[in-house]
């Protein structure tokens, strides 16, 4: 999709243009203005803190060499080892995957993460030791270190950058809201001025979310439904990122595709997210919290396995256009692209709880308790018939069979056999 028609503004804003876009602009402005002032900064303990310093020939040769593709082509789409793609919060979930997935078939990958203490660095340490196993070399730093990222697109041309660095969670922007405001807006903005700057721009793929649906009650969500209601910060700044890009696109003629993951679960998963802490806890004996919705509502999400969203990625890498600016000036229309990547199949929670019993064979200490007003949306469901036509996406693995990979892992894991969880 090219020129400056943003596919993530609801259809209904394009009778009143302009102070539709004065209203969103103002309230976001407000918003950041806000947070920035009135919230304290992200936590910068000492397990937080990145590593001051980079640089010198060591680290350039190890930043060149991961970055290098198996096979050179001229053309800038070639994909399949051809590429030098960025990939941003590389030692996280999904960027873990993503980014093994990209090398094993041949393209150069450079990862970047900070390795916050969101939730144990541990995890995200083992996750950098299989990227390191496969030749990619992890750079410890921040993505708002504009010198850094700067740095990087020096040494390696990247044809790419995948940005899937992102604060997540729905509950903890309640308890660090500043947090979100660093990683979701400041940090993509970090992103997008390195990406317009560089000689010759890379396109970019960048993770969304769901959450942009907000308050939205028609189901199953469609990328051209209404998104200007967020239930959370964590959605709002999802939302602000969306208007960035279509900026950033329109101003900077930067090929920009936004993906809004759907309740990604699997392998080396986020230990935040409730089958993680669920499997944990029914292991423990611990009780665990199912929450109903108004009127004993049940709560569902469109679970969609790793797998699967690795390969969304992908496709969605291998069909960017090349972007049209060149040192910060564009030279003509852009591709703008959004996608929502699940697996249009919906599940209660409970059944999830159900599912994890079986293959646990624990039974699980339920408490059934009224959902908080914490930013949760009581139902999620993905329309994907635009990902399917034009990256040709398509979920194989049900809820079933993914969490059993997922259990199999866990019980590895967390026994010590990391080794066999390549």
């Amino acid at each position: 999709m090219a020129g400056d028609r943003s596919p993530y503004v609801h259809r209904r804003w394009t009778y009143f243009p302009t102070p539709r876009l004065i209203f969103w602009t103002s309230i976001f402005a407000a918003l950041i203005m806000f947070l920035l002032f009135h919230s304290p900064p992200p936590d910068l303990s000492p397990d937080r803190r990145v590593a001051a310093s980079w640089g010198g020939q060591s680290w350039e040769r190890r930043v060149l060499n991961s970055g290098r593709p198996r096979s050179h082509s001229p053309s800038h789409a070639a994909g399949r080892g051809h590429l030098s793609v960025l990939v941003t919060g590389a030692a996280g979930f999904v960027g873990s995957h993503v980014a093994l997935a990209l090398k094993h078939r041949g393209d150069g990958v450079v990862g970047i993460d900070n390795f916050n203490t969101y939730y144990d660095p541990s995890l995200k340490r083992a996750r950098r030791k299989q990227l390191e196993r496969a030749g990619v070399f992890v750079v410890e730093g921040d993505i708002n270190d504009g010198a850094l990222l700067n740095k990087l697109f020096d040494i390696v041309a990247f044809t790419h950058v995948m940005h899937l660095a992102a604060q997540a969670g729905v509950r903890y922007a309640m308890l660090n809201p500043s947090s979100y405001v660093h990683s979701n807006i400041a940090g993509l903005v970090s992103v997008f001025e390195a990406c317009k700057s560089a000689n010759p721009q890379p396109s970019i793929v960048w993770a969304s979310s769901s959450s942009v649906y907000g308050l939205n009650s028609k189901v199953p969500f469609a990328e051209k439904d209404q998104t200007d209601k967020p239930a959370s910060l964590y959605a709002a700044t999802k939302k602000a990122g969306e208007e960035i890009a279509h900026t950033y696109n329109h101003i900077y003629g930067l090929s920009i595709t936004g993906l809004r993951f759907f309740t990604v679960y699997g392998p080396w998963g986020r230990p935040d997210m409730a089958y993680f802490f669920f499997t944990k806890d029914i292991l423990k004996g611990k009780p665990i919290s199912i929450f109903q919705g108004p009127h004993h509502q049940s709560v569902a999400r469109d679970f969609t396995y790793i797998d699967d969203i690795v390969k969304g990625c992908v496709a969605a890498i291998d069909t960017a256009q090349k972007s049209t600016g060149s040192g910060g000036k564009k030279k003509g229309a852009a591709q703008l692209r959004v996608y929502n990547l699940g697996n249009t199949s919906p599940v209660p929670v409970s059944k999830l709880v159900s599912i994890l019993e079986k293959l646990l064979k624990r039974k699980a200490k339920k408490r059934v308790l009224p959902m908080p007003r914490n930013g949760d949306v009581v139902y999620t469901h993905a329309n994907i018939s635009r990902a399917t036509k034009e990256l040709h996406y398509k979920p194989t693995t049900d809820l079933q069979a993914g969490l059993k990979k997922f259990v199999h892992w866990y019980l590895d894991y967390y026994s010590g056999n990391t080794n066999r969880n390549s």
